[in-house]
């Protein structure tokens, strides 16, 4: 299969929530099911930072380098040789709208442009946007050096989805896998979610996303490649 986008992500910023899964069944895209960790449902408030990105293997002019935030959520789906374990996006957040349009024709991702920035310093990243007029932020400070992923931890399990899934507009689902190496990541020690969850994702995740967050760690990211997606 083809690879459609070719990028690095770096500096990723995790936030991971508990939530209750009847709020999160209505997103669930058709021959899915979700992914829970010890028993519990998980939804995560992503920030990192896009580049060198080319689709098709061409850079963009201008579109290469970009922050991203997205709320997205854990399922899976049994293929025929094992299962596939998968992310679900609320609602993703990019500054270009030309990012945000090619990514809507192309899988149907429920993406919006809106005004960002970041900052990244040594042991600490933030990513903020601005909606209505008001700046938004995911800040995330951590402790200690880089670690491989622990077997059986929260962070592989939030980090070790290789596969997208999109609800379609006819009810279909479009599958989409994303390659990238196991990600070396940082404890946490301090975060904040400076968001209005309301007007972004809708009054059913306020409750969860303004509770402090179950886990948080920052991954260092590496090459990615999605593929093209194909409808199931």
């Amino acid at each position: 299969m083809r690879k459609f986008l070719t990028a690095e992500w770096s500096h990723l910023a995790l936030l991971n929530y508990e939530i209750d899964p009847a709020l999160l069944q209505p997103f669930v895209p058709h021959g899915t099911e979700l992914d829970y960790w010890q028993g519990k449902a998980f939804v995560s408030m992503v920030g990192f930072w896009f580049s060198r990105t080319k689709v098709l293997g061409l850079p963009i002019p201008f579109h290469q380098n970009f922050e991203e935030v997205n709320l997205r959520f854990y399922v899976r789906r049994k293929a025929a040789d094992s299962w596939r374990r998968g992310v679900v996006f609320i609602k993703e957040i990019v500054p270009r709208l030309a990012i945000a349009t090619v990514a809507r024709i192309c899988y149907n991702e429920n993406y919006v442009a809106l005004p960002m920035r970041h900052q990244i310093q040594a042991g600490q990243a933030e990513y903020s946007w601005r909606c209505d007029g008001k700046w938004n932020s995911l800040q995330v400070k951590t402790s200690g050096e880089a670690q491989p992923l622990m077997i059986g931890s929260t962070e592989e399990f939030i980090t070790e989805h290789y596969w997208g899934y999109a609800k379609q507009r006819a009810g279909s689902t479009v599958e989409y896998r994303v390659e990238h190496p196991s990600w070396r990541v940082w404890q946490v020690r301090e975060s904040a979610l400076d968001c209005d969850v309301e007007k972004l994702y809708g009054a059913q995740f306020v409750e969860c996303l303004k509770a402090p967050p179950a886990s948080a760690f920052l991954a260092l990211g590496s090459p990615i490649a999605v593929y093209r997606g194909v409808r199931i």
